[in-house]
């Protein structure tokens, strides 16, 4: 069963972070990994959001998980999570959001992980360990 798990691909990942550099790492891990076939790359929560109403009723463009950075300016993590909410059930199913932050405020973490979407919290970078870690709890 684990081995399935582990195969298991996913199409579509979005990045959401105002920081070209963790982007760049990020897509580089997701892409060396083989984790995703394609990678969306957002700098900002409102460009991520914009792509999401705009592909909202195209299902192999929603991607299957969303890395979301907390501290963005404008549109931050948690803006970007209110907004999440109001989308049709089909997007709010098949978009799995995983924090992707450096911040260790506990009180931002303990609010963000507490969000009804919010599956994990990791902490940057992301690594092939974190990625190995999703696919095998079939996230």
């Amino acid at each position: 069963m684990k081995m399935d798990a582990a195969v298991r691909t996913i199409d579509l990942v979005m990045l959401v972070d105002d920081n070209d550099t963790d982007n760049f790492i990020s897509k580089r891990i997701v892409e060396i990994t083989k984790f995703a076939k394609r990678v969306e790359v957002k700098n900002s929560g409102k460009s991520a959001l914009d792509y999401l109403t705009e592909n909202q009723n195209i299902p192999e463009n929603l991607p299957n998980i969303i890395f979301l950075d907390i501290n963005m300016p404008v549109v931050d993590g948690f803006v970007f999570l209110y907004e999440f909410e109001k989308f049709k059930e089909v997007v709010r199913t098949k978009c799995k959001v995983i924090i992707l932050s450096s911040s260790d405020n506990k009180r931002d973490i303990d609010r963000i992980v507490n969000n009804n979407y919010v599956i994990k919290f990791i902490t940057k970078p992301l690594t092939e360990l974190a990625l190995d870690e999703i696919k095998l709890n079939n996230i």
